[in-house]
Protein backbone atom coordinates (compact mmCIF):
# COMPACT_ATOMS: atom_id res chain seq x y z
CA UNK A 1 0.00 0.00 0.00
CA UNK A 2 1.06 3.60 -0.48
CA UNK A 3 0.17 4.52 3.12
CA UNK A 4 -1.89 7.57 2.11
CA UNK A 5 -4.30 6.76 4.89
CA UNK A 6 -1.49 7.74 7.32
CA UNK A 7 -1.31 11.27 5.91
CA UNK A 8 -2.96 14.24 7.60
CA UNK A 9 -5.16 14.35 10.63
CA UNK A 10 -4.12 14.52 14.24
CA UNK A 11 -0.61 13.22 14.84
CA UNK A 12 1.29 12.73 18.06
CA UNK A 13 3.36 15.84 18.82
CA UNK A 14 1.77 17.93 16.07
CA UNK A 15 0.59 21.48 16.62
CA UNK A 16 1.55 24.30 18.93
CA UNK A 17 3.11 23.37 22.27
CA UNK A 18 0.90 23.74 25.33
CA UNK A 19 1.14 27.07 27.16
CA UNK A 20 2.31 25.28 30.33
CA UNK A 21 5.21 23.73 28.40
CA UNK A 22 6.17 27.13 27.02
CA UNK A 23 6.09 28.68 30.48
CA UNK A 24 8.30 25.90 31.88
CA UNK A 25 10.82 26.47 29.10
CA UNK A 26 10.81 30.23 29.71
CA UNK A 27 11.36 29.64 33.43
CA UNK A 28 14.32 27.33 32.75
CA UNK A 29 15.86 29.84 30.35
CA UNK A 30 15.37 32.68 32.83
CA UNK A 31 17.27 30.65 35.43
CA UNK A 32 20.17 30.13 33.00
CA UNK A 33 20.33 33.47 31.20
CA UNK A 34 20.79 36.93 32.71
CA UNK A 35 18.39 39.28 30.87
CA UNK A 36 20.58 42.33 31.47
CA UNK A 37 23.56 40.54 29.92
CA UNK A 38 21.49 39.61 26.86
CA UNK A 39 20.42 43.23 26.40
CA UNK A 40 24.03 44.44 26.73
CA UNK A 41 25.17 41.87 24.16
CA UNK A 42 22.39 42.89 21.78
CA UNK A 43 23.44 46.52 22.19
CA UNK A 44 27.07 45.63 21.40
CA UNK A 45 25.98 43.81 18.24
CA UNK A 46 23.87 46.79 17.17
CA UNK A 47 26.80 49.20 17.64
CA UNK A 48 28.97 46.85 15.56
CA UNK A 49 26.46 47.28 12.74
CA UNK A 50 24.87 43.81 12.90
CA UNK A 51 21.73 44.22 10.77
CA UNK A 52 19.99 41.17 12.30
CA UNK A 53 20.47 42.59 15.80
CA UNK A 54 19.10 45.94 14.62
CA UNK A 55 16.12 44.26 12.99
CA UNK A 56 15.40 42.30 16.17
CA UNK A 57 15.60 45.43 18.32
CA UNK A 58 13.41 47.56 16.05
CA UNK A 59 10.93 44.72 15.56
CA UNK A 60 10.34 44.43 19.29
CA UNK A 61 10.73 48.13 20.13
CA UNK A 62 8.56 49.65 17.42
CA UNK A 63 6.81 46.65 15.86
CA UNK A 64 7.23 45.25 12.41
CA UNK A 65 6.11 47.42 9.52
CA UNK A 66 2.85 46.47 7.85
CA UNK A 67 3.27 44.35 4.78
CA UNK A 68 1.47 45.33 1.63
CA UNK A 69 0.70 43.46 -1.55
CA UNK A 70 0.35 45.09 -4.96
CA UNK A 71 -2.87 43.71 -6.41
CA UNK A 72 -2.89 46.01 -9.45
CA UNK A 73 -0.23 44.03 -11.30
CA UNK A 74 -1.43 41.89 -14.20
CA UNK A 75 1.85 40.16 -15.01
CA UNK A 76 0.78 36.74 -16.25
CA UNK A 77 -2.21 36.50 -13.94
CA UNK A 78 -5.68 37.72 -14.75
CA UNK A 79 -8.82 37.09 -12.74
CA UNK A 80 -12.25 38.16 -13.83
CA UNK A 81 -14.29 38.18 -10.64
CA UNK A 82 -17.54 38.54 -12.57
CA UNK A 83 -16.93 35.09 -14.02
CA UNK A 84 -16.19 33.65 -10.59
CA UNK A 85 -19.17 35.19 -8.86
CA UNK A 86 -22.25 35.23 -11.06
CA UNK A 87 -24.38 38.25 -10.27
CA UNK A 88 -28.12 38.14 -11.06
Amino acid sequence: MDKRKNNGGKREGAGRPKKADELRLIEKLDNLIDNDEVIKTLGKQIFKGDSKAMSLYFGYRYGKPKESVDITSTDGFNINFKDIIKFK
